[in-house]
C-alpha cells in the first residue's frame, strides 16, 4: 500500500512542471494570437509594445537616463526581453496553480489580457477602442489553451480492481467475517496522450499564427517603404558650402567629420519605428496666434524653396564623453517660413505665442522656444540626411531640428502636427517627467584618442577629440596632463558654428598612469565647466578625462 502511494505521489507531482509548461504554452498562444490580430489592428496595439511603450511612459527619468547609458541603442531591446522574461515567469506560475485550479489560472491570463488591452488604449497614439483587441483576444486564446491542457492534468482514473476476496469454507472472508465493501478506489492520474497530442497542436498553431502575424505586420508598412524608395530629393536652393579641407583631422581614433547615417546615434522611445508613408503624409500647423492654419503634404515641402546645411545634433542624455552627439548634412524647408505663412509672429515681435509643440505619428509631444525657432537659425523640417532621404530610424519623411538646442525640446521625429501656444499652457512629454523647458546645448568635448585605459608607447602621443557648442561656435581647446597646466590645442578648420569641430594635441608623453583632461571654449568666451551634473533636468556638464598607462 505505501508503495502505491509513494507511485500516486510521483505521478501527482510531476503534473506541476507540466502545467508550469501548460502555462508557457498558452502565453505563448496569447502572444502569437495578439500578433496575428494586431495585423489586422495595428503593430503598435500588440501588447508587448503597448506594455512596453506605457512602462517607458511611467519609469522615472532617472531610470531611463540610467538604462541609455547602460544599453545605448539596445534600451529598447532590453525592455522588451524583460517583459518577455516577467510574462513567461507569470504564465509558468499561473500554469501550475491551474492544476488544482482551473478556471483561476485561467482567469489570470485574461487578467493580464485586460492589462494590455487597458496599456493600448492609454497610448497618445491610441485612436480607437480596437487597439484593446490584440491583447484581449490573444488572452481569450491563451485563458482557453490553459483550462484545456490543465484538464487533461486533473483527469481521474479508475484503480485497478482488487481481487475478489476469497471464502473459507466457512463462507466469510479472510478478514474474519465481516463483508468487504464493493466500492471501486479510484486513482489519481492524468491524460498524458490527450495532454501531449493538445500541447503540441497549440504549439504548432500557435508559431504558425504568430510566423503569419510578424509577416503581415512586416507588410504593413511597404507603402512607407516603396514611398521612401522611389524619393529622389530635390536640389537645396540654397547649399551647403563645402565642407574645409582642414576640418577633418587625419588621426586615427577620431570622430569623422561627419557622421554616417547607419552609426548616427538614435534615442527616443519608439518600441516600433513608425513607416509612414510620405504620399499619406501631412502636416497641420495651428494654434494660438496662428492667422492663417495651413496643412502641408509631402510634395508641398519638396515644391519649395530647400536649404541644405551641416549641424551637429546632440541628446541631452548624453554623458561628459558620452556618444549621443552626430555631425549630419541635412536637407528640408526652414521651419520659419512656414510658420511666417501661417502669420507666426515670435514673442520678441509680440507674437503672443512663446511655445511651439510638435507632435509625432507616435504621440510624442516636443516643446520648442518660437524665439528661438524663428531667430534666423536654420531651424528646418528636414526631409534628407546625408544625401539621403531620412531613414525610418531618423523620422522618415519629415523630422524637425534646431541647431543650437538639445534635441528632446527641438528634434521631432515623424513630425506630423505644429501647435503654437505657451509655456504656462501646455507640458510636453518630457516636461511632465521633470526635464528643463529650455535647454540649449552646454560647451562640451570629448577624447576620442587615446581611449580609456589605453597603453601607448613612450614618445609623442597624439591626442584628439571633438568640441561642440551649436549655434555658438568653438573658439578654444585646451588639454591638461594631470596636475599641470592648461595647454592649447590644434583647432580644425570650422565649418559652421552649428557643426562640431575636431582638434588635436601632440603630447609628449613619459612612462608611468597620467590623466588627459580636455575644456572647451566657446564663441561667446564661455570656458566649460568643471562642474559635474547629471543629464537631468537639462544637460549633463563637467570635463571629459581618460587615464591612460604609458608604457
Amino acid at each position: 500500500m505505501t508503495g502505491q502511494k509513494d507511485r500516486n505521489a510521483r505521478k501527482n507531482w510531476v503534473r506541476y512542471p507540466l502545467g508550469a509548461l501548460s502555462g508557457f504554452l498558452a502565453g505563448f498562444a496569447a502572444l502569437a494570437m495578439a500578433e496575428l490580430v494586431s495585423a489586422l489592428v495595428r503593430p503598435e496595439a500588440g501588447p508587448i509594445v503597448a506594455v512596453g511603450g506605457a512602462a517607458i511612459d511611467r519609469t522615472p527619468p532617472a531610470v531611463k537616463d540610467w538604462a541609455i547609458r547602460h544599453f545605448g541603442t539596445n534600451d529598447k531591446l532590453v525592455l522588451q526581453l524583460g517583459i518577455l522574461v516577467v510574462l513567461a515567469l507569470f504564465a509558468g506560475v499561473l500554469g501550475a496553480f491551474a492544476v488544482r485550479h482551473r478556471r483561476a489560472g485561467a482567469a489570470g491570463v485574461l487578467l493580464f489580457g485586460v492589462i494590455g488591452g487597458a496599456a493600448a488604449l492609454s497610448r497618445p497614439d491610441s485612436t480607437s477602442w480596437t487597439d484593446a483587441l490584440p491583447s484581449v483576444v490573444g488572452a481569450l486564446c491563451g485563458a482557453a489553451l490553459l483550462y484545456v491542457l490543465a484538464g487533461r492534468l486533473s483527469v481521474a482514473r479508475p484503480a485497478p480492481s482488487a481481487p475478489d476476496p476469497q471464502p473459507d469454507e466457512n463462507h466469510s472472508t479472510t478478514t474474519g467475517g465481516a463483508a468487504a465493501p464493493a466500492v471501486a478506489s479510484r486513482e489519481s492520474g492524468w491524460d498524458r496522450r490527450g495532454f501531449i497530442i493538445a500541447a503540441t497542436a497549440a504549439a504548432a498553431a500557435s508559431a504558425g499564427a504568430g510566423a503569419l502575424g510578424r509577416s503581415l505586420n512586416g507588410n504593413r508598412g511597404q507603402d512607407a517603404v516603396a514611398s521612401r524608395d522611389k524619393l529622389v530629393l530635390p536640389a537645396a536652393s540654397s547649399r551647403a558650402r563645402p565642407v574645409p579641407g582642414g576640418a577633418q583631422l587625419r588621426i586615427p581614433g577620431i570622430s569623422p567629420f561627419v557622421t554616417p547615417n547607419g552609426d548616427f546615434y538614435r534615442v527616443d522611445t519608439a518600441l516600433v519605428v513608425p513607416k509612414v508613408d510620405a504620399n499619406a503624409w501631412q502636416l497641420k500647423i495651428h494654434g494660438k496666434g496662428v492667422t492663417r492654419p495651413k496643412t502641408f503634404t509631402f510634395d508641398d515641402l519638396l515644391r519649395r524653396e530647400l536649404i541644405e546645411r551641416n549641424i551637429t545634433l546632440t541628446c541631452v542624455s548624453n554623458e561628459v564623453g558620452g556618444p549621443y552627439v552626430g555631425n549630419a548634412r541635412w536637407i528640408g524647408v526652414r521651419l520659419a517660413d512656414l510658420l511666417a505663412e501661417c502669420g507666426v509672429r515670435p514673442p520678441s515681435k509680440g507674437g503672443p505665442a512663446d511655445q511651439l509643440v510638435a507632435r509625432s505619428v507616435d504621440g510624442m509631444t516636443i516643446g520648442s522656444p518660437v524665439d528661438d525657432v524663428m531667430d534666423g537659425r536654420d531651424a528646418m523640417l528636414a526631409v534628407g540626411m546625408n544625401g539621403q532621404p531620412l531613414p525610418f530610424e531618423h523620422g522618415f519623411p519629415v523630422r524637425m531640428l534646431v541647431p543650437g538646442l538639445y534635441g528632446y525640446v527641438s528634434a521631432c521625429k515623424w513630425i506630423k502636427d505644429i501647435e503654437l501656444t505657451t509655456f504656462d499652457a501646455y507640458d510636453p512629454y518630457w516636461v511632465k517627467r521633470k526635464w528643463a523647458r529650455r535647454a540649449p546645448i552646454k560647451t562640451e568635448s570629448r577624447i576620442d584618442t587615446p581611449k580609456p585605459f589605453a597603453r601607448p608607447k613612450a614618445g609623442t602621443v597624439m591626442v584628439a577629440g571633438v568640441a561642440w557648442a551649436q549655434h555658438r561656435g568653438i573658439d578654444k581647446v585646451e588639454v591638461r596632463v594631470d596636475d599641470g597646466a592648461w595647454q592649447e590645442a590644434r583647432l580644425a578648420s570650422e565649418d559652421t558654428v552649428d557643426t562640431w569641430r575636431q582638434w588635436s594635441f601632440p603630447w609628449q608623453a613619459t612612462s608611468g598612469g597620467h590623466t588627459l583632461t580636455v575644456r572647451a571654449t566657446d564663441r561667446t568666451g564661455r570656458v566649460q565647466t568643471a562642474k559635474r551634473t547629471e543629464t537631468i533636468p537639462d544637460g549633463a556638464s563637467g570635463r571629459h578625462s581618460v587615464v591612460v598607462t604609458v608604457d
